[in-house]
């Protein structure tokens, strides 16, 4: 179906003619008075005359060609029924200041644990087609970087921009639970599952963890756990070079409590790989049916007549352009 979005532009189109009404009569009496004494005069109104109703042909065409092009001319294929399926995740990021420890590997390049997250975390944004994500940074406090949202480049475009340290230093686990449950209360027909990846253990915030696990638990918010860190690193000082263990803070057992007691599963991921496949298994989470929703494809048509309008434009200024240049000329070779 062809329709014009902003049909009422289209009461523009007689303002010209609105614009020139009187002024057209006073010229045509002053024509009309006017006694030519030479035949060359007579030649000279005569082509001048036709040389305006050319260029007023040209005005009016360009007009009519820009107003239609301001109406937004389009065309509306028939309604598509889209089948709306998928999940609703909220994912947490913890930017504590321990994140920053360059105990992993991507690429083959020793990078730091945030950016392991990002790197992996942003191909699995990528292939949530049909889910909706939001996003939830954490240190001494939990923020809101994205609602849930199917809008994933976006979502994927705040993780990219987060850093260490942007919210504090500290790690606010039970505020990051807190915040996801009530952004899924304001949800309905919604499966409400937290992912969250932290490095450490719970050493700031409003709420504890196991107020926040009780909380989880009464709202029916699935919780999945990731541990980030690994195991073993080496570390060189003056002396000499030493074994450490990198994620001697990570508190594992309350991650696991509080993934286990919502219906969720706790994982540990000491590497890129590691957390791949974590991310293959929660792909695995039973999609919920939702509302289907309907599209109608639409394509624009304004630059049809927007780019007849340039035409004619150029048409019309290329004489006047000729002339200034055949008197530049004159003048040059005068000169």
């Amino acid at each position: 179906m062809f329709e014009f979005a902003w049909w009422w532009v289209l009461f523009a189109l007689p303002l010209p003619l609105l614009v020139r009404l009187l002024p057209a009569k006073r010229k045509a009496q002053q024509a009309a008075l006017r006694v030519p004494h030479l035949q060359g005069e007579f030649e000279q109104v005569s082509r001048t005359q036709a040389t305006s109703k050319r260029r007023a042909s040209l005005v009016s065409l360009i007009w009519l060609a820009l107003v239609l092009a301001a109406a937004r001319p389009q065309w509306l294929g028939d309604p598509v029924s889209i089948p709306a399926e998928g999940r609703d995740l909220m994912i947490a990021v913890d930017l504590s200041g321990s994140m920053k420890i360059d105990d992993m590997v991507v690429n083959g390049r020793q990078v730091d644990r945030l950016t392991m997250i990002k790197s992996v975390l942003h191909d699995f944004i990528t292939r949530r087609v049909g889910d909706r994500l939001g996003l939830i940074l954490f240190a001494d406090t939990a923020y809101l970087q994205a609602p849930l949202t199917y809008d994933r480049s976006t979502v994927a475009t705040l993780l990219d921009e987060s850093v260490i340290g942007l919210v504090g230093e500290q790690t606010a686990i039970g505020d990051a639970v807190g915040l996801a449950i009530k952004r899924f209360n304001t949800r309905e027909n919604s499966n409400k599952v937290l992912i969250l990846l932290t490095d450490g253990q719970n050493t700031a915030g409003n709420i504890t963890p196991e107020q926040a696990n009780e909380l989880a638990i009464n709202h029916d918010v699935t919780v999945y756990t990731i541990g980030v860190g690994a195991d073993q690193m080496m570390v060189k000082n003056f002396f000499s070079t030493r074994m450490i263990n990198p994620s001697q803070d990570l508190d594992e057992n309350m991650l696991t409590e509080l993934a286990e007691s919502t219906g969720g599963q706790y994982f540990r991921a000491r590497d890129a790989q590691a957390l791949e496949d974590i991310y293959t298994r929660l792909d695995e989470l039973e999609p919920i049916a939702r509302e289907s929703r309907q599209m109608r494809p639409l394509q624009a048509l304004f630059f049809y007549p927007l780019a007849f309008a340039l035409l004619l434009s150029t048409l019309l200024t290329l004489p006047m352009v000729w002339r200034a240049l055949r008197r530049a000329t004159r003048s040059a070779a005068h000169a």
